[in-house]
């Protein structure tokens, strides 16, 4: 996806990719753009006009910029309140019927102004421009993020596991197998293919992970898929959410994100000399990450009920250290078995839940990466173990640090980066930091159990 400044002049290929929707039986579209909450809100057109959608875009309120996961609207230096309008811009060129829900199509959508010009606090765009600025340091990224949801029945009041059986067992398989078939080819039917799908730890929860690609693209994928399962789900007589928790007292859901860096000679992952085989371009990378790490939980997992998720030895990576296959670490590197490292080598971060926007994270890593790449900075040694086992004197000797406890600190964190402030830019900072912020003073009377219930099917 290129980034530009005013509303395109038509597709080029509107017609030709309307006909195809039109042959695949699709007669309504929508149009989807996510808000700093994570939240995927929609506007829909008929068939008939999504050309001239295409052309000078759909109406849609700057509101939701400010709003919180629970529809509370909070105001901003930059956004915020009753005033103004935007146009969503759909991009044709993801356009894909809905295998999973017959008649319809669906297309990501960007932020335009009612001048035309681009919104400054586009979320796609900013991914879009950060995809730019690794271009002019010669570097490519590929990205996927890996997707944990839990499944309730959708006919029984408060929350009901759809399934039950031992973790990772053939017993839960065996009650999903129908609906996994189903799931994988409704997405791989809309051009997303699936690496892998299995139970996982929670009641309940499964796992899918898709296949990497650009970053924008992969930001897309994450919208498409959750998309996708929660309406295969419903076909099922099952709700699917992407909450961090249903429960506070057990493993919750994640949205890892996986990444690994290229430049001009291949993989910066792999074959070099650096730490588990990083070239020094991909050490640089993931070390500007990890210093950013802080401030980024705000962006990947910054609600008040990510953190029932974010705790120790749990497998969530609420550590600020990185390690080589290492889970209990915010970085987990992979390095594939040897021979397969300059296609297979990538990086884990593993803090990240469904409460973040994709297309933020996805440009918010890759800023903190360019940064750490543009100060040629280097990783401290990897660790190994829980470090929740070490005492604090032993954890400081290692320099492990706990990543933020709170919302409210995370969004401190944030509020102190200046990787991040000056890469997302003054209106789209100060709106994701006005929703994070608002968000925490909203829960912060709600013990565990009353969070988790009140956010259960919010993403």
């Amino acid at each position: 996806m290129a980034t530009v400044d005013r509303i395109p002049a038509g597709e080029p290929n509107a017609a030709g990719r309307i006909d195809e929707l039109e042959r695949s039986g699709v007669e309504l579209v929508e149009l989807s753009f996510m808000d700093n909450a994570g939240i995927v809100r929609v506007k829909t057109v008929p068939l008939g006009r999504l050309a001239a959608a295409a052309a000078a875009g759909v109406g849609a309120s700057p509101c939701f910029e400010t709003f919180s996961s629970a529809d509370i609207m909070a105001v901003g230096r930059h956004l915020g309140g009753p005033d103004g309008d935007l146009r969503l811009v759909p991009d044709l060129d993801r356009a894909v019927a809905l295998a999973g829900v017959p008649g319809w199509a669906w297309a990501p959508a960007d932020k335009f102004t009612q001048d035309g010009t681009r919104f400054a606090a586009c979320q796609r765009a900013f991914a879009a421009r950060q995809v730019a600025a690794a271009g002019e340091h010669g570097l490519t990224l590929r990205m996927a993020v890996e997707h944990e949801w839990i499944l309730g029945r959708s006919d029984a009041a408060g929350f009901v596991p759809a399934f039950d059986g031992p973790a990772y067992g053939q017993i839960r398989l065996e009650q999903v197998a129908g609906y996994a078939r189903e799931l994988v080819a409704d997405l791989h039917a809309q051009g997303v293919p699936v690496d892998q799908f299995h139970p996982e730890y929670a009641p309940a929860q499964l796992e899918l992970s898709v296949a990497a690609r650009d970053p924008v693209g992969a930001a897309d994928d994450a919208v498409l898929v959750r998309h996708t399962v929660r309406a295969r789900s419903l076909r099922h007589g099952w709700r699917a959410t992407f909450a961090p928790t249903v429960d506070p007292d057990g493993a919750g859901s994640g949205a890892h994100l996986h990444l690994s860096v290229h430049d001009a000679d291949g993989s910066a992952m792999a074959g070099g000399s650096g730490p588990a085989g990083l070239r020094p371009a991909g050490e640089a990378f993931l070390a500007g990450v990890l210093r950013e790490l802080p401030a980024l939980v705000a962006v990947g997992a910054g609600h008040p009920a990510s953190f029932l998720r974010l705790q120790p030895s749990r497998w969530a990576g609420v550590w600020q250290c990185w390690g080589v296959e290492t889970r209990e670490t915010a970085i987990r590197m992979v390095t594939g078995l040897p021979g397969t490292g300059s296609s297979a080598a990538n990086a884990e971060v593993k803090c990240f839940d469904g409460t973040a926007n994709p297309y933020l994270l996805v440009g918010a890593v890759i800023a903190a990466g360019l940064a750490g790449v543009a100060g040629e900075l280097r990783l401290p040694r990897p660790v190994t173990g829980d470090p929740a086992l070490l005492d604090p004197v032993g954890q400081a000797a290692a320099g492990i640090h706990r990543l933020p406890t709170t919302a409210g600190a995370a969004a401190d964190a944030l509020a102190s980066s200046a990787v991040l402030a000056g890469a997302l830019g003054p209106e789209l900072h100060d709106a994701l930091l006005t929703v994070r912020r608002a968000e925490a003073a909203a829960c912060a009377d709600l013990d565990a159990a009353a969070l988790a219930e009140a956010t259960r099917w919010r993403w």
